[in-house]
């Protein structure tokens, strides 16, 4: 079940705010703020936009079920980022890799898209 949470809306115009405040931020008036129960809304059953356009489910399944699909990848100069990336880049993919060292740090941003 999901958590209740209260958010205070200013009877004037209709500003919300987490905390209480005497004074709305929205139209300047004094003790307009009053506390209501939030409604969590719920997501449960929804069909999402992705699943209907590539016409999967989102239904859970076993890894030993998941198919593996051997995408073809560009390999790199550098073994270990290679390593990391299971065998190199994929085409059409990002990656972000961060190296942090005792006295600087270093990020290297890798895209790849097929034009």
């Amino acid at each position: 079940m999901a958590k209740t949470k209260t958010k205070f809306v200013c009877q004037e115009c209709g500003y919300e705010s987490m905390k209480w405040m005497g004074r709305c931020p929205g139209c300047q008036n004094w003790n307009t703020l009053v506390e209501e129960l939030e409604t969590p809304k719920t997501t449960r059953g929804s069909v999402s936009t992705r699943s209907i356009a590539s016409g999967t489910t989102n239904e859970p399944q076993k890894i030993t079920e998941v198919t593996r699909e051997d995408e073809p990848r560009l390999t790199t100069k550098l073994s270990e980022l290679n390593r990391v990336l299971g065998g190199g880049i994929v085409p059409g993919s990002s990656c972000w890799s961060v190296v942090t060292r005792v006295l600087e740090s270093r990020r290297c941003f890798c895209s790849y898209r097929r034009y």
